[in-house]
């Protein structure tokens, strides 16, 4: 199945009071494993950027200046994500921003029915425990010591890892592929007997059996065979 993990920066948390979009990162998956495909872009947010976010993901006015603007990069987006299923962390902040960016250009918005929120399948999977990105990276062993600032398309490989702890996705395939190895690997050899096998007994071998069932007497069993097996030799 194909998804889509998502991430976004922002000038700040709030669309409703003016803040914007300023990176978009997706990571395509087919059954949970990344294929390689990405789509990443920065954006101009048409606005300063507030001290607190570029402490967040270092993302400078300057910087972002000429960068597109979201209703240059908003087709190309859509057509990348496609109808897919899309994994985000936290969703509901991501999806508010999208969509608000997305009405400005009169495109339809992203409904959450096809959003699967990780931070809800952390909270499920790890009651009580903290559930952020960096928190999940170290309880699963996943490298993040690249990511000194948020971005979306690094963040977007991390949770990308994240998402296939969380679901059992990494193990699944793994086990597929032993499975897969071991069925290859257990070909019964086909190698051959150097000489045929002689069947039935030697004359000296007939010879001493009908000695031995002379030595038994008229009342053996052997008796009731003795005209069969000469039939058959």
């Amino acid at each position: 199945m194909r998804e889509i993990v998502l991430d976004t920066e922002t000038t700040g948390l709030d669309p409703a009071k003016g803040d914007r979009l300023v990176e978009i990162g997706c990571v395509e998956l087919l059954n949970t494993i990344p294929t390689g495909k990405e789509y990443h872009v920065y954006i101009n947010p048409e606005r300063d950027m507030p001290e607190a976010a570029f402490n967040v993901h270092g993302l400078s006015q300057a910087f972002l200046s000429d960068k597109p603007k979201f209703a240059d990069v908003a087709t190309e987006f859509l057509e990348f994500i496609e109808n897919a299923p899309l994994i985000i962390h936290n969703a509901e902040f991501d999806i508010r921003f999208l969509n608000a960016e997305l009405a400005r250009v009169q495109k339809p918005d992203l409904e959450m029915h096809r959003v699967i929120d990780t931070l809800m399948l952390a909270r499920r999977k790890h009651p009580g425990q903290s559930n952020g990105l960096d928190a999940l990276c170290q309880r699963y062993n996943i490298d993040n010591t690249k990511r000194t600032k948020h971005g979306a398309l690094i963040d977007s490989y991390l949770l990308a890892e994240v998402y296939a702890e969380l679901t059992g996705g990494r193990q699944t395939a793994m086990s597929l592929d032993q499975n897969a190895a071991r069925r290859g690997s257990v070909k019964a050899p086909t190698k051959q007997r150097p000489e045929p096998f002689k069947w039935g007994a030697s004359a000296d071998e007939q010879s001493a059996h009908a000695g031995f069932i002379a030595e038994m007497g008229e009342k053996a069993i052997w008796t009731l065979y003795v005209d069969q097996d000469k039939a058959l030799g």
